[in-house]
């Protein structure tokens, strides 16, 4: 990898992660010379960082201007939703009863590390741990096609946890009581009751509080 190159990878790795969590809301204008500035680098590298990440869908970039911060449109949100149901459910069909048994029995140990990081209000690890218990479900199915798809709508999850900041830690109790029940549901081999509450689960979080930020 060139110079430039590794510029260039350092200036989107920075500016993605800004996006990501939050540090960079929806709406917030991002001018090439400050990010520049603060990576330490030229406006070159930062250019086709920006460039790069208004291909992904994260940024518009205005001519002279800057680089707009986008938001997600309500039907996105939707269609996210969508499909992490569809995609945790099929895995979670698809495992054996035995796997189910033995990912229950994981995760329950996984949600005491959720309640750790709710009493130390540590948004990030919070986030974090819940992207990773609910991609477990994906992983079940021993499906790499779907298990890629997932991963591919991490970010989206991500950036749409943290961009609730706040109002994420007073509703952290209740997202860990539903990832009990989900994970009894398991224990329990009940794969209907398990997708009942997951479509409740995923709708909840990923329902109204987050109209704010709808572009």
């Amino acid at each position: 990898m060139s110079t430039s190159e590794s510029a260039s990878e350092r200036a989107y790795a920075a500016i993605r992660e800004g996006i990501l969590n939050g540090t960079h809301q929806p709406g917030t204008m991002l001018g090439e010379a400050g990010v520049a500035a603060g990576l330490g680098l030229s406006r070159t590298p930062v250019r086709a960082a920006l460039l790069r990440l208004q291909d992904e869908g994260w940024i518009t970039v205005y001519p002279k201007r800057g680089a707009l911060v986008r938001g997600l449109s309500e039907k996105t949100v939707r269609d996210l939703a969508d499909a992490r149901i569809i995609l945790e459910s099929t895995g979670v069909q698809r495992a054996t009863s035995e796997g189910r048994a033995a990912l229950a029995e994981r995760l329950g140990k996984d949600i005491e590390l959720q309640k750790q990081a709710l009493s130390e209000r540590d948004v990030h690890c919070f986030i974090e741990l819940t992207i990773a218990f609910h991609r477990s479900f994906v992983e079940a199915g021993d499906n790499l096609v779907t298990l890629e798809l997932n991963d591919r709508l991490a970010d989206r999850q991500r950036f749409l946890l943290f961009s609730l900041g706040d109002r994420l830690l007073d509703r952290c109790a209740d997202i860990i009581a539903e990832h009990e029940k989900l994970v009894a549901r398991l224990g329990a081999d009940d794969v209907q009751g398990f997708c009942g509450i997951l479509h409740s689960h995923v709708a909840d979080t990923l329902g109204s509080d987050l109209r704010h930020m709808y572009v």
